[in-house]
């Protein structure tokens, strides 16, 4: 279980406000809480500053920020920036390079910039997060192409994108559970990669997790519906064979945690 953070933040609804604090502004700092008093068991950090539609950081002040997350914390690092590819392209670079044999697991890697993402992260010994848009011929084609450049294929985890509950959760679920039954039924040694699942943006974005209780007062307490929205999610696509999930919000975290572990118990 990954906890997502970002250097960056906008608006958050009132559940994430108040459960990140003062340390919504600080990645660091974030990243330390949740794994430290959270138990999250790697950093998902994602580069919001770069975005070019947005406040478009330069990729050596993100790199910085890797650098420090990845000293404060004692578990891996995943790196992602804003599926901008020519700025990812550029961030995959700055930070391979800065963080020599850190082994961070960079990403998203897409079939548009799978080389300038790919060949940075080979020279300079870190591993590649393929992102392609919910389909198994798509995952297993991006693995051949960064094969075919030279990443082995233990340094790779695909990231087949995730919908959330009630918005494309069912699509998901399937292309996971196929890519699963075709590494271990049928051997495939490109969909053999670990899966990763980044929840916690798609749950909180839907209308269900978001909307205040004024406007849907049927609904119930917005927290509490924020919360099991994501976690109801991340335990799906647990079932369907996700092995990294990335959550937001701590309670996300604590009970996805609490899950896996009564299940392996």
């Amino acid at each position: 279980v990954a906890a997502e953070v970002s250097d960056e933040v906008g608006e958050l609804v009132p559940a994430l406000e108040k459960a990140l604090g003062e340390v919504k502004n600080d990645p660091v700092a974030w990243a330390k809480k949740a794994v430290e008093e959270w138990g999250a068991d790697a950093v998902f950090l994602l580069l919001t500053s770069t975005d070019p539609k947005a406040t478009d950081a330069p990729a050596e002040q993100a790199a910085e920020t890797v650098l420090k997350v990845e000293e404060a914390v004692n578990v891996p690092v995943i790196v992602y920036g804003t599926e901008d590819l020519d700025k990812d392209a550029e961030i995959a670079k700055v930070v391979a390079t800065k963080a020599e044999g850190k082994n961070l697991l960079i990403g998203p890697a897409k079939e548009e910039n799978f080389k300038k993402v790919g060949a940075p992260a080979i020279g300079y010994k870190h591993t590649v997060a393929g992102m392609t848009p919910i389909d198994v011929n798509l995952a297993k084609q991006l693995n051949i192409l960064l094969t075919n450049l030279g990443m082995e294929a233990d340094k790779l985890v695909i990231d087949p994108t995730t919908g959330a509950l009630g918005y494309g959760l069912e699509y998901t679920y399937s292309v996971m559970e196929r890519l699963k039954i075709a590494a271990l039924a049928q051997d495939d040694s490109m969909t053999q990669m670990p899966l990763l699942a980044n929840i916690g943006f798609q749950a909180w974005k839907t209308k269900e997790a978001k909307s205040s209780q004024e406007d849907y007062p049927e609904w119930g307490d917005p927290e509490k519906r924020g919360i099991m929205w994501e976690a109801v999610t991340a335990v799906a696509l647990l079932l369907a064979g996700a092995d990294i999930l990335v959550l937001r919000h701590p309670e996300s975290i604590r009970l996805v945690k609490q899950l896996i572990a009564d299940l392996s118990g």
